[in-house]
């Protein structure tokens, strides 16, 4: 098995990973939202269309 991270051979120890660093790089990607995955949920995807609708409703004040 290779590293999902650098592709060198993993290590049992840090499996599936070779190190503790490419391990710490993989938590970082998960903590940051690198892996987040799409949600199928209705709610989420008319919450999220809702909050685009107004964002373009509103236009900035026109200067003076």
């Amino acid at each position: 098995m290779t590293c999902p991270i650098c592709a060198a051979e993993s290590v049992a120890r840090y499996r599936p990973f070779c190190s503790r660093r490419c391990a710490d790089l993989d938590l970082a990607k998960w903590l940051g939202g690198s892996y987040a995955l799409p949600s199928g949920d209705p709610e989420d995807i008319s919450g999220a269309q809702d909050t685009m609708a107004r964002a373009q409703d509103q236009t900035p004040p026109k200067p003076h």
